[in-house]
């Protein structure tokens, strides 16, 4: 397992381009570390990423924002392994984005967390608007992203933003418990599997999903896994995974080779 922190807390965690270059490179080495079978994502201090860093942000209010040489934000959704989000502060902007590309989420109480974008000027950034419609429903993503007001983790817990609700302090230890269940007692591949399912299959009808469900079946029911999963229930023991093989593509169990993200434009 892998604990991942973004460790600014000077700056409140605020994104940066290198703070940016240095997450997604550890998940990069974490998504080929066959030890890693699930990450967690916290902030050091009392934020968990509040928006751009000050200085990025009044860099971009004078000289724009070149897009075209970066890696794109979406970038986590590629990682092939459980990404769960210990959300212990603030979560706003380009925070919320990299919170939502995130599994599950956890929140400390109080946590406060705002879409923030239209109170700067700007457009609903990194498709956040098609992210946040499929979690909590249209009105809802309107009312976030039009008044771009700043609500509290329980109001994300009642819509559905986050799924867990932790007490000051302990939304770190939370997910790590979280997460170490899951290690323990999920088979990497089906993981693999499962997630590349759920994402991909937002973008299709149910027929297609089917067809791809079936194919998953027919792959899944033949590894080794599921001896290893049956046989650990059986015998009422801890099951013994074999890790994620680095060249495993869970978007080819599907028959449903994945598709490179949009490039930006500007």
């Amino acid at each position: 397992m892998a604990t991942i922190t973004l460790d600014d807390p000077e700056n409140r965690n605020g994104w940066s381009p290198d703070m940016e270059n240095a997450y997604f490179a550890v998940l990069d080495t974490a998504a080929v570390n066959p030890r890693v079978r699930v990450a967690v994502l916290t902030g050091a201090g009392r934020s968990f990423c509040p928006g751009l860093a000050m200085s990025r942000l009044g860099a971009v209010a004078t000289g724009g924002l070149r897009l075209a040489d970066r890696r794109p934000q979406y970038t986590p959704r590629l990682f092939p392994k459980p990404l769960i989000a210990a959300i212990n502060g603030a979560c706003a902007g380009i925070g919320l984005v990299q919170a939502l590309q995130c599994d599950v989420r956890f929140a400390v109480r109080g946590a406060r967390f705002s879409t923030a974008f239209a109170r700067r000027g700007l457009s609903a950034e990194y498709n956040l608007a098609w992210v946040l419609a499929r979690l909590v429903g249209v009105e809802l993503t309107l009312d976030l992203l039009l008044s771009a007001r700043t609500f509290e983790a329980e109001e994300a817990h009642r819509i559905g933003l986050v799924s867990r609700l932790s007490e000051p302090g302990e939304s770190l230890a939370d997910a790590l418990t979280y997460a170490r269940d899951i290690a323990a007692n999920c088979a990497p591949a089906a993981l693999a599997v499962i997630r590349e399912q759920i994402y991909a299959d937002l973008d299709v009808g149910f027929n297609e999903g089917l067809r791809r469900s079936y194919a998953a079946m027919a792959h899944m029911n033949a590894r080794p896994e599921l001896t290893e999963g049956v046989a650990s229930f059986r015998e009422r023991r801890p099951p013994v995974f074999p890790p994620l093989a680095v060249d495993f593509d869970a978007a080819q169990v599907l028959g449903a080779p994945r598709q490179p993200f949009p490039r930006p434009v500007a």
